[in-house]
């Protein structure tokens, strides 16, 4: 006969193991007899009837929600788990169960090291490899205004536009034939609208 206990929890175990799947176990434990009352996805061998191993509860530090962690422990194979385990009470306030979940890092563990391997310091750019490139530096001059502004290109205003030509032109890119429709696509503005640009910054230099 199932006990009341596995019946009353079995949805919600069912439930964080169907999200968490395949890489959490959910463990519900008898805290008078100190034996696995059931196991949702084990990650082990670890069966229903056998001992818990739970030791005191009494010896827990007070807790007034009753839950405990997260916490790490470690299987035999080197998988770290983080686990949380809930002290549940019966109608009377004594403990009659505990609900434990075991969520399996390796995941997480291996998403921070590749994470990791892309943080290598970056140096700066060999400007001499990019000295023919103009593109590059249509690009890269434009990239940098909007990573520094924190507007996307389509909310740059008109000033916005005419500081990044005035920059372009600074550095010689307009001297190159099909720069204006290069930087009008990089802009997502006309090429009428660069042509009037550059004819402002040129004027506003003149003066």
């Amino acid at each position: 006969m199932t006990d009341e206990r596995v019946r009353q929890w079995s949805p919600v175990a069912r439930a964080v193991a169907a999200l968490l799947g395949p890489y959490a176990e959910v463990v519900l434990h008898d805290v008078v007899l100190d034996e696995v009352l059931a196991i949702w996805n084990p990650m082990t061998d670890r069966r229903a009837g056998e001992q818990s191993l739970l030791g005191e509860l009494d010896k827990l530090e007070p807790s007034a929600t009753d839950v405990y962690g997260p916490y790490e422990k470690t299987l035999t194979d080197g998988r770290r788990l983080s686990s949380v385990s809930a002290l549940l009470r019966d109608e009377g306030g004594e403990p009659h169960a505990v609900l434990c979940i075991n969520l399996d890092r390796t995941p997480m563990d291996q998403a921070a090291a590749l994470l990791a391997s892309f943080a290598a310091p970056v140096r700066p750019r060999p400007e001499p490899l990019f000295e023919q490139d103009w593109t590059e530096r249509v690009q890269h001059t434009i990239g940098a205004y909007v990573r520094d502004h924190g507007r996307p290109i389509e909310r740059l205003t008109r000033d916005d536009r005419l500081a990044l030509v005035a920059e372009l032109d600074a550095a010689g890119v307009f001297s190159v034939r099909r720069a204006v429709p290069a930087v009008a696509t990089a802009l997502r503005a006309s090429r009428s609208t660069v042509y009037a640009l550059l004819s402002e910054v040129k004027t506003q230099r003149s003066r």
